[in-house]
C-alpha cells in the first residue's frame, strides 16, 4: 500500500525538485505522512460527516413526508377553516346599525416606500367595512423628506374622501417594524379597536378581506390570529422570481395549513394576517428582541394558550424580491431571526405550563429545529460540502437513496404546490443550494449570537409599477444612469459565491479524471449555478443596486 501511495506522490512532485534532493526519502517520508493522516484524521472526519449528513437528511425527509400525509386528510376529509371552526358572515342589523361589526384597525407600517405606498393605501381604504367601524393607520417611519411628503399627501387626500385614515410618525426607527407597530398601538383612538390587521407597504388585500377574515374572531373566543395567504403580483418576473414561488407556495399550503390543522399553531408571517388586540396584549405585545418579531409574538401568544388559523382561500396580493441584493438581505434576516429566536426561547417553551406537550414538541423540533435550523445547514454541509469533497475520498461511498431518492422526493413533494413551474425543479434545487450557503451563515450568527448581523435589519427593496408595467420578459433590467458599467459590475460581484463554486468546480473535474460514480453531472451544475449568483447574473438589476 505504501509502495503504490509513493509512486502516486511522486507523480505530482515536479521533476526539478526530485532532482534537487539527493535521494528520495523526503518524498518518501511526505507520502506516509499523508498516507497517516488520511487514515487516521481525514477519512474517519469524513464518514462521521457523511453520518451526520445523512441523520439530517432523514429528518428532512420525514418532515414534508408526514406534512404530506396530513394535507391528503385534510383535503380529503374537507377540513376547512371554515368547518373546524364557526364561521358566520356577519349581516347589518336595522336596529343596532354598524355597532354589529366590531371596530377594526388596519396598520401600514412602511419606510421610504415610493414605489409602492400608494397601492398599499390605497387597497386598504377601499377595504368594504363599516367607515366608522373602521380605522386606517399609516405608520411612516421613512427618513426621506420627499417620500414622507407624498405619503402624507396621499393620506390627506383619502382623509378628504371621508375615510378615517391616521398618518403616523416617529421621531427614531427604534425597533425598526416592532417599534412602529408598538408605537401605532399606543394612540388612545386604538382603545376602541378590537382586532388589528397588518399589511407591509407592498401587500394590496381585496375588498372583502375584512368580511372573510374577522367572523372567526367573532364566532371564536379562543382564535388569536387570522393568517391569509400570499398572491405574487410579480411571480412572472423573472427565473429567480418563479423559484420563490414554488418555495412559499409550499410554505403556505403546506407548512402553514398542517401548523393550523393539526396543531392551531404557526408562525405569524408579519403581514396579511389580522390579530385580536387582546391576544397580542396578553402575549406582551410586539418585541424588537429578533428581527422576526412576527414569529416572537406568535410564539408568545402561542404559549398563552391562543389558537391560530390559516385561511389558505383569502389570498392578498404582494411582491417577490426580484433583485438578488434585496432577495440576499430577505434571506438572512428570515434565518438569522428564527435561529436567534429559538436560542431566547426554547427554555420558555419547554417550562410552559399552558400548552399541551404534543404542542412543545412540534414548536421544537419541527417549526424550529428541523425547518429553521436543520434545513438550512443540512442542505449547504451535505449538497455543497460534504458530497463534493467525496470525490477525493473513493474509500467513502454515500448510499444511492441519500442522492436520489431522498433530495428527488423532497423536490417532488414541493413542486406539487406549484404544478405550472415542474419543469424548473432542477434550477429550483441548484439555487436553493446556492441560497442555503447564506442561510447557514444566518443560521449560525443568529444561534450564537456571532458578529454584528444578528439584529440586522435591510427593508426588502420594492419595485412596485416600474416592474409590474414592463413589458420584458426576460428579467428586465431597471439601470441606473449615473453608475458606470465597472462599479455595476464589482457591487453585483460575490466573492463567496464565487469561491464556493470554484471549490465544487475542482471536485468536479477531479471526479472526471479519478472518480466511478457520475457525480460531477452534479457537481458541474452546482458549479454553474454558484457562478451566475456570484457574478451577478440572477433576478433583475434595479435602479438602487
Amino acid at each position: 500500500m505504501i509502495d503504490i501511495v509513493h509512486k502516486d506522490w511522486v507523480s505530482l512532485i515536479p521533476k526539478t525538485l526530485l532532482q534537487w534532493t539527493s535521494n528520495d526519502d523526503i518524498t518518501q517520508e511526505l507520502g506516509v505522512l499523508w498516507q497517516q493522516l488520511r487514515v487516521l484524521c481525514l477519512i474517519p472526519f469524513m464518514k462521521f460527516a457523511v453520518y451526520v449528513c445523512l441523520t439530517m437528511s432523514v429528518m428532512l425527509f420525514i418532515e414534508p413526508v408526514y406534512m404530506a400525509i396530513v394535507i391528503l386528510f385534510v383535503k380529503l376529509t374537507g377540513r376547512k377553516p371554515e368547518k373546524r371552526y364557526k364561521w358566520e358572515e356577519l349581516k347589518d342589523d336595522v336596529e343596532a346599525g354598524n355597532s354589529n361589526y366590531p371596530m377594526v384597525l388596519v396598520q401600514i407600517p412602511m419606510y421610504n416606500e415610493k414605489e409602492v405606498y400608494q397601492l398599499s393605501i390605497g387597497a386598504a381604504c377601499a377595504l368594504s367595512w363599516p367607515s366608522d367601524r373602521i380605522i386606517i393607520q399609516v405608520l411612516d417611519d421613512s427618513t426621506d423628506p420627499i417620500v414622507k411628503d407624498l405619503v402624507e399627501v396621499e393620506c390627506q387626500q383619502w382623509a378628504s374622501k371621508g375615510i378615517n385614515i391616521k398618518y403616523q410618525i416617529r421621531s427614531n426607527r427604534e425597533g425598526y417594524k416592532a417599534g412602529a407597530l408598538k408605537e401605532g398601538l399606543k394612540h388612545k383612538y386604538v382603545d376602541m379597536c378590537e382586532f388589528v390587521a397588518i399589511f407591509d407597504a407592498d401587500f394590496q388585500p381585496d375588498p372583502d378581506f375584512l368580511y372573510k377574515s374577522i367572523p372567526y374572531f367573532v364566532h371564536n373566543p379562543e382564535i388569536g390570529l387570522v393568517q391569509t395567504r400570499w398572491k405574487f403580483v410579480n411571480a412572472n418576473t423573472c427565473l429567480m422570481t418563479r423559484v420563490q414561488q414554488m418555495s412559499l407556495n409550499y410554505h403556505f399550503k403546506v407548512e402553514q395549513e398542517v401548523g393550523s390543522s393539526a396543531y392551531a399553531f404557526f408562525g405569524f408571517n408579519g403581514t396579511a394576517g389580522v390579530w385580536r388586540i387582546l391576544a397580542l396584549k396578553e402575549a406582551g405585545g410586539w418585541k424588537d428582541r429578533t428581527t422576526v418579531e412576527d414569529m416572537d409574538l406568535s410564539v408568545r401568544a402561542s404559549l398563552k394558550g391562543w389558537k391560530f388559523v390559516y385561511v389558505g382561500a383569502i389570498l392578498v396580493k404582494s411582491e417577490l424580491p426580484s433583485t438578488f441584493k434585496a432577495f440576499r438581505f430577505q434571506q438572512h434576516r428570515w434565518s438569522c431571526g428564527p435561529a436567534n429566536l429559538f436560542r431566547k426561547m426554547v427554555m420558555e417553551i419547554i417550562k410552559s405550563q399552558r400548552v399541551s406537550l404534543w404542542k412543545k414538541v412540534h414548536v421544537i423540533y419541527s417549526f424550529f429545529f428541523v425547518r429553521k435550523i436543520i434545513a438550512h445547514t443540512g442542505t449547504f454541509l451535505f449538497y455543497c460540502v460534504v458530497i463534493p469533497t467525496c470525490v477525493f475520498f473513493p474509500e467513502i461511498v454515500i448510499p444511492k437513496w441519500a442522492l436520489l431518492y431522498i433530495p428527488a422526493i423532497i423536490t417532488i413533494l414541493n413542486a406539487l404546490e406549484t404544478p405550472r413551474s415542474m419543469h424548473l425543479v432542477v434550477f429550483w434545487v441548484l439555487f436553493e443550494n446556492v441560497m442555503s450557503m447564506h442561510r447557514t451563515k444566518g443560521t449560525l450568527i443568529g444561534l450564537f449570537e456571532a458578529g454584528g448581523r444578528v439584529n440586522e435589519w435591510v427593508v426588502t427593496e420594492k419595485i412596485g409599477d416600474a416592474l409590474l408595467k414592463s413589458k420584458e420578459n426576460n428579467c428586465p433590467a431597471v439601470k441606473s444612469s449615473n453608475k458606470s458599467r465597472y462599479s455595476d459590475f464589482r457591487e453585483r460581484l460575490s466573492l463567496l459565491e464565487l469561491g464556493m463554486g470554484t471549490y465544487i468546480l475542482i471536485c468536479a473535474c477531479y471526479d472526471v479524471v479519478f472518480g466511478k460514480y457520475w457525480l460531477f453531472i452534479y457537481l458541474f451544475g452546482q458549479t454553474i449555478a454558484f457562478y451566475v449568483t456570484g457574478f451577478g447574473y440572477v433576478g433583475t438589476l434595479s435602479s438602487q443596486s
